[in-house]
């Protein structure tokens, strides 16, 4: 074979991770992070973004953020601009879910390639710390007595934490429909919203709010975990009376139309990147519970999200 042709065909196998692991050129990927900058999501994608490239996976990492409706705004651009594209990602999560439940967008998760669910986080709920109300049973408190002058402020509507409210609601015998809810843009929003006492209750996952507890700017009343975080003094809403669980999520799609062999490679690449002390370093400082699945499990756990979500959601009376 002539090396002209022999490059060319072994540049074609390459692009489409048909080469054993130590002759695929790492890629210059391009994530797209739907939601405003300082959330969740921006903080797993960047995370995601530097261990890739930490972990050889990736030679360049550009991000997009595109905030808006949940994730939906995200999703719709990155299903236009990168049908076919390997090299491009979106993180995401739970909280889309709810998205778009809710919102009922044109373009839905079906348009696009399950990849791998990364880590699992649950949410706190926090009180600015010059609030009158100091624990979650002043909450219920005062919810049980004007549901509408308790103002929470969380990401989305349809995300984990506004599910989360209504479900407290509902647990404590209020009304859902009643609870006066402030959605916000991003995780940045909704902490200068509670920070600011512009809120009676925050909700978010730790990580987003974990600095400002541990200085004493937010008080911290409740978690929506099982049992207590592993180092985090804060009750759970169960052990308080409150019989409420509700985790959150985050995972990787990869663009419409990739081929089975690009989606196997990028999977490849991220269960790589996951097993490198970069990504365990961020799993530590952020406070993030390791949730890998990949692949065609991922995309059923989606599936089956789905149908959960809207069922909890159709109970506390959001839709």
């Amino acid at each position: 074979m002539r090396r002209d042709g022999f490059l060319k065909s072994l540049a074609a196998l390459a692009a489409a991770g048909a080469l054993p692991a130590p002759a695929q050129t790492a890629l210059a990927l391009k994530m797209m992070i739907p939601a405003n900058p300082a959330g969740g999501w921006d903080a797993t994608g960047r995370a995601l973004g530097k261990a890739m490239q930490d972990a050889g996976a990736a030679t360049s990492v550009s991000y997009d953020n595109k905030g808006g409706a949940a994730g939906a705004i995200g999703l719709a651009q990155f299903v236009n601009a990168s049908k076919g594209d390997p090299n491009a990602l979106m993180v995401m999560g739970a909280v889309m879910l709810g998205g778009l439940i809710t919102g009922k967008p044109p373009v839905g998760l079906d348009k696009v390639t399950p990849l791998a669910r990364l880590t699992s986080e649950y949410n706190v709920f926090v009180l600015p710390v010059d609030s009158p109300l100091k624990t979650m049973q002043d909450v219920v408190g005062q919810l049980k007595k004007d549901p509408g002058s308790v103002k929470w402020g969380g990401g989305s509507r349809g995300s984990t934490e506004h599910i989360a409210a209504a479900m407290i609601a509902r647990a404590v015998g209020v009304d859902p429909a009643k609870i006066n809810y402030v959605a916000f843009r991003g995780g940045g929003e909704a902490t200068a919203a509670v920070l600011g006492g512009n809120v009676t209750v925050g909700g978010s996952g730790y990580s987003e709010f974990a600095e400002y507890i541990a200085t004493g700017k937010m008080r911290a009343v409740g978690v929506t975990s099982d049992v207590r975080l592993k180092g985090v003094n804060v009750p759970t809403l169960k052990e308080q009376g409150i019989d409420v669980e509700i985790g959150n999520w985050r995972g990787v799609y990869g663009a419409p139309g990739i081929t089975a062999a690009q989606r196997k490679a990028l999977i490849d690449a991220l269960s790589r990147t996951v097993k490198h002390k970069s990504w365990q370093d961020a799993m530590d400082r952020n406070g993030w519970t390791p949730a890998w699945l990949a692949g065609d499990e991922f995309a059923h756990f989606v599936d089956a999200q789905f149908a959960s979500l809207r069922a909890t959601m159709a109970k506390s009376g959001m839709i």
